[in-house]
């Protein structure tokens, strides 16, 4: 298993995890773009959000469900918040592992970066 995100999955990579079940893993991710950075990962091993198909897209509502409640107990959800996924190179994904980014606790700018 090559897939860092796997690995954190499966427990063999540490990771400070916020939370964990049979569809998703959420952790901090190791080089914050904001104050608070959370990774939702699947841990079915889906490559990109162009992968999904059939039953996966209820995981996406999931995530997003999830999300909320993150930045609920993490304290951004008053002042606002970003969800993003990025897909494929040139759409900034450097994991090959479907993955979507919780950002808040600053004012984060207008751009999508």
């Amino acid at each position: 298993m090559s897939c860092i995100f796997c690995q954190i999955a499966a427990g063999t990579i540490p990771a400070d995890i916020l939370h964990k079940d049979d569809k998703v893993i959420a952790f901090r991710d190791i080089r914050p773009q904001a104050p608070t950075h959370v990774l939702i990962v699947p841990v079915k091993h889906i490559a990109s959000l162009s992968d999904i198909r059939g039953d996966d897209f209820g995981l996406v509502a999931y995530v997003f469900d999830l999300a909320n409640d993150l930045a609920h107990s993490e304290g951004i959800s008053e002042k606002g918040y970003r969800v993003t996924v990025n897909s494929g190179k040139e759409g900034g994904q450097v994991v090959q592992h479907l993955h979507f980014h919780l950002l808040g606790g600053r004012q984060l700018s207008g751009e999508l970066g």
